[in-house]
């Protein structure tokens, strides 16, 4: 496709003349720009949720998720992968970020790295991309080659394979088994798609790694049980989940995350259910760290 016929390239008739205004005209259009994308994703919630399906349905068989891109929609994947294990708990494997040119296209542009589709193959081969997983490439445009290569190797070997464009029937929709395309429109600055375009490629990652961890139970109400204390804010934030999940004092809370290892949802149990030790662990281990089920089960004796 001529990349001057993407519409994520085409100029944008309400900024023709944007280096001659003011700052606040300047960030007022960015913001009203800016309000075009959560319609534009509303609009693919449908592809949304079967995509998140098939996330969860690959976490519960031992697979993983992989994002792959280039440029900004490579950072973005990197982003969202490295902020589930903190969250969530996940192992890092679970959900991984791949760009192309590799770490170093984290920081600076890598000459040629998007333009290689046999490099694409080659980086989802070396982490033994397989059936169980799912992979989603990213890219504002649908048409970068080093993603279509990961896309194409993907569906090779039975892999769930997804595209994340901002562009109708694109290159990568045409080879991925589902897409998700919010149509945000013309950039504010032309073809600068780390604007609306990533505003939406992030919005949707959002979702699709939210709501799969949601549906493996790592999410207890809206709080994130399964986090992971690894400096003082989080230990004092899993206290405090444990509080609002119970209605613990202080100490209560801080007692029970020291008798079970500041395991979250152990010691949230340990509170509403009075078991202890290897007790509450193990309810949970049965119910696969489903919190509610263990609390249901426990109540139903």
């Amino acid at each position: 496709m001529n990349i001057t016929k993407l519409n994520t390239e085409q100029r944008n008739p309400k900024t023709m003349e944007i280096d001659l205004m003011t700052t606040e005209e300047i960030i007022t259009i960015i913001n009203q720009e800016d309000t075009i994308v959560p319609n534009a994703i509303a609009r693919e919630i449908p592809h949304i949720v079967n995509v998140v399906d098939k996330i969860t349905d690959s976490f519960k068989k031992g697979g993983r998720l992989i994002y792959v891109g280039a440029g900004t929609s490579g950072r973005l994947g990197i982003i969202d992968a490295s902020e589930c294990p903190p969250t969530y708990g996940t192992d890092p494997e679970m959900v991984v970020g791949i760009i192309a040119g590799g770490k170093e296209a984290m920081t600076e542009a890598v000459e040629g790295a998007e333009d290689d589709s046999e490099q694409g193959r080659q980086d989802v081969a070396d982490i033994q991309l397989s059936d169980k997983d799912v992979l989603v490439g990213i890219a504002a445009s649908g048409r970068t080659p080093y993603t279509i290569g990961a896309l194409q190797y993907g569906n090779e070997v039975g892999a769930v394979t997804v595209a994340v464009a901002c562009t109708k029937d694109s290159e990568m929709g045409r080879v991925a088994k589902y897409t998700i395309a919010p149509i945000t429109g013309p950039e504010v600055v032309t073809g600068s798609t780390r604007m609306k375009a990533g505003t939406a490629q992030k919005l949707v990652l959002n979702m699709l790694t939210t709501a799969s961890m949601i549906k493996l139970g790592k999410v207890y109400g809206n709080l994130m049980v399964d986090v992971q204390m690894t400096n003082e804010k989080l230990f004092k934030r899993a206290e405090n989940i444990v509080k609002m999940a119970t209605g613990a004092s202080d100490e209560e809370a801080q007692g029970a995350l020291k008798d079970q290892n500041h395991n979250t949802k152990a010691a949230i149990l340990q509170i509403l259910t009075g078991l202890k030790g290897e007790a509450a662990a193990w309810l949970l281990k049965k119910h696969n760290g489903y919190l509610r089920e263990a609390i249901a089960e426990y109540h139903t004796k």
